[in-house]
Formats: structure tokens, sequence, C-alpha cells
């Protein structure tokens, strides 16, 4: 029986080769059962078992020009195994990607929910400031003006654009050490 077999299976490639899908629907109907549980005894998903069946035998039919096929039983239980086990690798790997991604993106929004947090809180500790070093620091800080700039602007000197933003910066600097006690 065995060598009945073998000779209907030589058959059955030879007709693949030459094209006639008669052939491919009889290969498959005869091994997908058994192909499938090779994948499956792996995989522990019958869907994705069925999808790396299918996926052989359609790289079967697209390369049934080049079909060199000595033993198809152990042909496709070969290509099953390399396919599933390519399944898993990929799997793995999406997996880690998919893994890095949420975490990307989840320390993106912590990032910017922090920097949000600080930001606000620097500006709730620039508006305690008295009224002219508060105003100095904004044109230097939020309008991007030179010191010189905003001498011109507020008609004050030089030095005293640069005791402002020195008096601001110790001020935040002074803060935000205190937040750092609470927070940490």
């Amino acid at each position: 029986m065995a060598k009945h077999t073998l000779h209907i299976d030589t058959q059955l490639v030879q007709a693949l080769k030459r094209g006639e899908a008669e052939a491919l629907d009889a290969l498959y109907d005869k091994y997908w059962e058994h192909l499938l549980a090779i994948s499956y005894k792996f995989l522990k998903d019958k869907d994705h078992a069925e999808e790396v069946v299918q996926e052989v035998f359609i790289s079967l039919w697209r390369r049934k020009d080049q079909l060199q096929i000595d033993n198809l039983p152990n042909y496709l239980a070969t290509a099953v195994k390399f396919s599933t086990f390519r399944f898993l690798q990929s799997a793995k790997r999406r997996k880690e990607i998919e893994e890095a991604v949420y975490i990307n993106e989840f320390v993106k929004a912590d990032d910017k929910i922090e920097a949000k947090f600080l930001k606000e809180y620097v500006d709730g500790l620039v508006e305690e400031l008295p009224t002219k070093c508060k105003l100095v620091f904004r044109l230097s800080r939020d309008e991007q003006m030179t010191n010189r700039e905003i001498s011109e602007e507020l008609s004050i000197s030089k030095k005293a654009v640069e005791w402002h933003i020195t008096n601001a910066l110790k001020a935040i600097r002074k803060g935000l050490k205190y937040l750092k006690i609470i927070l940490f």
C-alpha cells in the first residue's frame, strides 16, 4: 500500500507541475489534516495552524514549476514545520515591536504630562515674582528678546535686566527644589 501511495503522490506532483489545479486539491484533501496537526502541535491555535497550512499549499502552487520532490509526505511535513517556526518567530517579533511601541507611546504621554505639569508649576512661580521681574523674565523667555532689546523696551539698564532675570531664575530654582522635596 505504501508503494501505491507513493505512486499516486508522484502522479499528483507531476500533474501539479503541469498546472492542474485538481492535483493541488487532491493533495490538499489528502494531507491537510495531518499537516494541520503538525502545525497545531507548535502553535496551539487552530486558526493560525490553518493559516500556516494554507500558506504551504499556496507556496506549493506558486513554485510548481520548480518542484523537486522525492518524498511528498516528508516534504510537506518539513515545509509546515519551517513555516510554523517562521510564523512563531514573526509573531514574537511583532509582539516585541508592539510592546516597544506601546511602551514608547506610554513614555511619551507620561513625558508630555510631566512637561505640562512642570510648565504650569514654573508659570505659577513666575506669577509670584514682583511685577518688573516677571515682565523682564517673560520678555526674555517667552518673547526670546535679548537683554539689550529688553533694556531698550523697558527703558532700564542692561544690568537691571540681568539682575531681574537672575532673581527670577533663583526663585524658580528654589521652587523646583521645594517640588523635588515634596515629590521625592
